[in-house]
């Protein structure tokens, strides 16, 4: 399956190297990134064919916010908001870094494709985990469960942490996990005090070219690379609640939208309901994480 990504605007000054499924890179004379953030979404390895009004918007205010919050903990790849007008409120100015080719993934829940493989192995990415847990439970302690990354139109692939060290080495296959599972224990106790579980989340890291630190890139912690759910709804035993893109997958899996996931066939455009529900669900998690009101 190829991954429909329409062509990404030109924009004077910068270079177009790279567009993702949501997001489109450009490169500056002097070697610093415009990292953009769309309307596109996607799911099922699909972008889909209706874009979510102000959604690249809240993706890029989110991950400022948390590089804030953040930014005792680990370094990250902000340089500057001060973006060309053309994508002014959707864009943030980057450091070039040399990204490790591995999903980390922090997982302090037990849902999703963990879940699928807890039931049939008793394990989540070679973390054996107690017996008994459901849908929705918290774990004991979060766990280290990365992915390959795929390129566009394929899936990511969910490995154990040997595979982490046969791709980056030891030492550095060691420094991912101790940060991933660092940044996403704080994360995950802030965010729970301000009404939001994160139950899983995806970061990306790579090395400064300048300094050889292990630098937090891409968005961070957003509807897009996260679980979140309402923590005053949260109950383990079946689905929890989305404050993300769960609702518009679980809608496209309805009968409904009449679409068979295995047909190969393209997702159909979105009703404008749907639009509306996952833009305010998006915006309703800024908001709480924030404490600010969007605008």
């Amino acid at each position: 399956m190829i991954a429909n990504v329409p062509d990404a605007p030109a924009i004077d000054g910068v270079r177009h190297l790279y567009s993702g499924k949501v997001r489109d890179l450009y490169e500056y004379p002097d070697g610093r990134m415009l990292f953009v953030a769309s309307d596109r979404i996607s799911a099922y390895d699909w972008v889909l064919p209706t874009t979510i009004p102000d959604k690249g918007r809240v993706l890029t205010a989110m991950s400022v916010w948390w590089f804030e919050q953040l930014g005792d903990l680990v370094a990250n790849h902000l340089l500057s908001t001060d973006v060309p007008s053309q994508v002014a409120g959707r864009a943030m100015i980057t450091r070039r870094l040399d990204m490790f080719p591995v999903e980390c993934v922090a997982r302090g829940y037990l849902t999703g494709s963990g879940l699928t493989d807890y039931l049939a192995t008793g394990s989540v990415c070679g973390n054996r985990l107690p017996a008994g847990l459901a849908d929705g439970s918290r774990l004991p302690e979060p766990i280290f469960t990365p992915a390959t990354k795929a390129e566009l139109g394929d899936h990511d692939e969910n490995v154990d942490f040997d595979a982490v060290v046969a791709t980056v080495g030891p030492a550095d296959a060691e420094a991912l996990r101790s940060l991933t599972l660092h940044v996403y224990g704080h994360a995950e106790k802030l965010a729970r005090e301000r009404g939001i579980i994160v139950a899983d989340t995806k970061f990306e890291f790579g090395r400064d070219r300048q300094t050889g630190v292990i630098t937090l890139a891409d968005e961070v912690l957003t509807p897009d690379s996260s679980r979140f759910w309402p923590a005053d709804e949260w109950e383990p035993g079946h689905r929890q609640p989305p404050f993300d893109k769960q609702y518009l997958r679980d809608w496209l899996t309805s009968p409904e939208a009449g679409w068979d996931l295995s047909s190969g066939e393209p997702p159909p455009p979105l009703p404008d309901d749907v639009v509306a529900q996952t833009r305010a669900k998006y915006i309703e998690a800024y908001e709480r994480l924030t404490g600010k009101p969007w605008s």
